[in-house]
């Protein structure tokens, strides 16, 4: 539901989520419905985005998101998603949801989580005020200002928006089950279009993201998208062939993301998927690589202490010493595999899976044994790539294939040439197998990753 944004900015009064559970489990009994779970959320936020120095789209709104599943003794689970959390809305879904479950599917059952009680994490995560849509606009106006006055063929900033907002989460269940948190959130990207006379247009771009509009960092996204964006306006053509290419955190990120599902018991389970239920503790990476998913990271701005069915978050070891040593599970898939839930499930019949903040680094005690690999000081000749592009449409996930087209230059001799078009391919385990070094971590707004190497990928210029 989209509002003024005289409502949008005022924060979120916590629910009284006691209160909630005992109406609901007074409501169930009268029914008879005897198991039952309930996961909410509910935002609110304001944005911004400007065109040249003026307001292009101011934005506030209020959002809820309920879901209620019920099982009827038979055990079969039916669920009803509505907006609507007063008590007479939540008692027409636990309504809707018993009526629903006479058709529930008796393949895909799922169950309580048997942690949904357990203790969650504390999270230092302090709620930030927000500052209002009126200050977001001047801020987001100001920074337009000062990065189109970096160069004169920056012309544009087409791509640009600021943002702040509240949240609230809940899960509750019909055992007592109760879980909620509050978080707040803001984000500033700006992205650059850049054209000088006969040349084609170039762009670069940056992220921030903080707990509020008060502590992004401005002047260094202005810095970062003002450097990218003037770094491409010298570019060439790059030869096709194989090279020794280095990814930037953010760019692997991207792409492991893009292949998340080998590492996701649903789609395992689904057939969907590179791994196989027997391939934990195969050999998938380099021996010195290490990924552990760690949704608890401080730099998460997006931290939650648990997942949709209440399950506590915590750091999970995916990849040790280049072995899959553990999937990503729900309360069903764990059940099937014989594990603990592990804190990546959301709430459904059938129950999505995914990663929350990857952790990318070198094993203990290991290292590549390459030490001359640096991808600002190295003379060697290689691509660096800034950014992925088409993500959705160039990476078959359950085959390993990829073929994206990047932002990043050709380095030769410690000199950095922006390619002018070009496309990065390969499969994605044999390049986690052909990794040859990791750089140090690096913090992003995605998460951590070093700069890592790979040889002999294939790279297609255009003529």
């Amino acid at each position: 539901m989209t509002s003024t944004p005289q409502t949008a900015q005022a924060e979120l009064q916590p629910i009284d989520v006691a209160a909630l559970r005992d109406h609901l489990q007074s409501y169930a009994s009268r029914e008879g419905i005897r198991q039952w779970d309930l996961g909410a959320s509910r935002s609110t936020s304001a944005s911004v985005q400007v065109d040249r120095g003026e307001a292009k789209q101011l934005k506030a709104a209020q959002r809820s998101s309920i879901t209620v599943r019920v099982w009827n003794d038979q055990g079969l689970v039916g669920i009803t998603s509505c907006t609507d959390l007063s008590p007479a809305g939540l008692e027409r879904a636990l309504a809707g949801a018993r009526d629903a479950s006479a058709f529930g599917n008796s393949e895909e059952i799922p169950a309580f989580s048997p942690l949904a009680k357990a203790p969650t994490p504390e999270l230092e995560r302090p709620l930030q005020p927000a500052r209002g849509i009126q200050s977001l606009l001047h801020t987001l106006k100001d920074a337009e200002r000062q990065l189109l006055a970096r160069h004169s063929a920056m012309n544009t900033v087409p791509y640009n928006g600021l943002s702040e907002g509240c949240s609230e989460r809940l899960y509750l269940n019909s055992e007592g089950a109760l879980r909620q948190m509050q978080r707040t959130q803001a984000s500033l990207y700006l992205y650059a279009r850049a054209e000088e006379a006969g040349r084609k247009p170039r762009s670069g771009g940056a992220v921030r993201l903080a707990l509020g509009s008060d502590q992004l960092d401005v002047a260094g996204c202005i810095d970062e998208a003002a450097n990218r964006t003037i770094s491409h306006l010298a570019y060439q053509p790059v030869p096709t062939g194989r090279y020794l290419v280095c990814f930037t955190p953010e760019a692997f990120l991207d792409l492991l993301g893009a292949f998340s599902s080998m590492l996701n018991a649903r789609a395992v389970l689904d057939g969907v998927s590179l791994s196989k239920s027997e391939s934990i503790g195969e050999q998938v990476a380099v021996p010195f690589l290490s990924l552990h998913d760690n949704g608890l990271h401080p730099g998460h701005v997006g931290a939650a202490p648990f997942d949709g069915e209440g399950t506590p978050t915590r750091r999970l070891s995916l990849i040790e010493q280049g072995r899959l040593v553990s999937f990503l599970h729900s309360e069903a898939t764990a059940r099937h595999f014989g594990v603990e839930p592990t804190g990546h499930a959301g709430l459904g019949a059938k129950v999505s899976v995914g990663p929350d903040w990857f952790e990318v680094g070198t094993s203990d005690g290991m290292s590549s044994g390459t030490s001359h690999l640096h991808h600002a000081r190295s003379t060697d000749t290689f691509v660096l790539i800034e950014g992925l592009n088409a993500l959705h449409a160039g990476v078959k996930a359950s085959q390993g294939a990829f073929s994206l087209p990047f932002d990043g230059w050709l380095v030769q001799g410690g000199e950095r040439i922006s390619v002018e078009s070009a496309t990065v391919a390969g499969d994605i385990r044999e390049l986690l197998k052909g990794i040859v070094h990791l750089e140090e971590p690096v913090v992003t707004h995605q998460g951590v990753s070093p700069h890592v190497w790979v040889e002999g990928l294939a790279i297609t210029g255009d003529a």
